[in-house]
């Protein structure tokens, strides 16, 4: 009798169990040649060609309040300074010490951007962040 565990192998602990999902849809679009008569212009195609497949969400009020703590499909990497990254913990330890809200980094962003786009959208020009980033 051995005393090795039998593991699974690579194969099977990264299989792929649902299908890839990615932030761009892939489109296909089929080549159908029509014979038309002649003397007859061709006319323009209805659809659109460029990247964005779907018409864009519009935000609801409802929609807007951030996920919280949950497991998310979509993933960006945002490089901090080591400054931005200090006053990020720092707004962590003082919800958590002064307020007793104990969340993560994760929480505090979304938060931040769900504030900062509601902003956005109910000023427009004169939010926060379009006088920020135009350095008003």
């Amino acid at each position: 009798m051995t005393r090795r565990a039998s593991l699974p192998g690579a194969d099977e602990l990264f299989r792929a169990n649902t299908p890839a999902l990615s932030a761009v849809r892939q489109v296909v679009e089929e080549a159908q040649e029509v014979s038309k008569p002649i003397g007859v212009a061709a006319t323009a195609p209805k659809t659109k060609k460029g990247v964005r497949s779907t018409p864009r969400r519009r935000v609801t009020t409802v929609d807007r309040s951030p996920s919280g703590r949950e497991k998310h499909d979509e993933k960006i990497t945002v490089y901090l300074s080591p400054d931005e990254l200090f006053d990020l913990d720092q707004a962590r330890l003082t919800l958590r010490g002064d307020l007793g809200l104990a969340v993560d980094r994760g929480r505090i962003v979304r938060e931040s951007i769900a504030v900062i786009v509601a902003d956005l959208e109910a000023k427009g020009d004169q939010s926060i962040l379009a006088r920020r980033l135009r350095g008003i």
